[in-house]
């Protein structure tokens, strides 16, 4: 028999949630932040070919009112917007009030929203480690603190957070996101033992390189943050790096919608990833010092 475990606001499970798993897609809601491009824009697309409706969630107003009024031709009110910054609480507290109200359900959520500041260690600035923190790591922990508790209240659900496959390995000019994005893993597996009794099912997505602007920081980088400007021409050449090499953006949410529907933890999108992650395990185990990856 699967063990209670006391949730927030004293709700109890012992379904075990491999019984409840969102197979049938049609008539869900899903809610996305960062959801204006790349691979948040993606999965939006995905989840309305499944007859999901979708809130849509960016901090980039513009980008945002141009994505839903491209998409509603075509899904009617199944599409909506709602900006948000999601290293605001209260922002995200109230994104998750608008999709209940909206809705009075929600059944997907997608913690997506990231930026990816590049260069070496050195060479960064207190600001933008606190700016890509609270981005990359508390807006996804505002999101799970914002939603969890109703969808295990509600009694289905299932949340998706976005780390990468730098998450799970590092190089010497990504660290800081890296350092970010390892967070959002640990994060994800905690959450994912912590609602392991619930009817609410955990996924993180560990991408390799996908053709997004996940390095074009500067479009919505704060104006408080200062950077060292060694570091520009690395977001420069990352970025042409993806645009050369990056898979397309629609083969990612694919994943992720199989992902949901299995009640998958681990989402890859490379066949890289998992010998690369293993190589820290097996210095480990031969007791060296970080390697490099073969």
């Amino acid at each position: 028999m699967t063990p209670t475990v006391p949730r927030n606001g004293g709700y109890d499970y012992a379904v075990p949630r491999g019984n409840l798993m969102i197979e049938d897609l049609n008539g869900r809601v899903a809610v996305v932040t960062g959801a204006a491009s790349g691979i948040g824009l993606a999965m939006v697309e995905a989840f309305l070919t499944e007859g999901m409706n979708v809130v849509l969630s960016d901090v980039d107003a513009g980008a945002l009112d141009a994505q839903v009024g491209r998409l509603t031709p075509e899904v009617g009110d199944r599409a909506s917007g709602v900006v948000c910054d999601v290293t605001d609480p209260d922002a995200v507290t109230a994104l998750a009030d608008t999709a209940w109200d909206r809705h009075g359900a929600v059944h997907v959520l997608c913690n997506n929203a990231g930026v990816g500041p590049a260069g070496a260690m050195l060479d960064t600035t207190a600001a933008e480690w606190r700016w890509t923190f609270e981005v990359n790591v508390l807006g996804v922990a505002h999101g799970v603190l914002a939603f969890a508790p109703r969808m295990v209240a509600a009694g289905a659900g299932h949340i998706v957070n976005v780390a990468s496959q730098a998450g799970l390995m590092t190089n010497a000019f990504l660290g800081m996101y890296a350092a970010s994005k390892h967070a959002v893993v640990g994060l994800s597996e905690a959450l994912y033992r912590e609602l392991e009794a619930t009817p609410v099912g955990v996924s993180c997505l560990c991408p390799e390189l996908v053709s997004t602007a996940i390095f074009d920081v500067a479009r919505v980088r704060p104006d408080w943050v200062d950077v060292h400007e060694s570091n520009d021409a690395t977001q420069g050449s990352l970025a042409e790096l993806l645009d050369d090499r990056g898979i397309g953006t629609d083969l990612v949410a694919e994943r992720v919608v199989d992902a949901v529907r299995a009640d998958r933890f681990w989402v890859f999108t490379h066949d890289v990833t998992v010998p690369v992650a293993a190589r820290r395990f097996e210095d480990l185990q031969a007791g060296r010092n970080p390697t490099a990856a073969p």
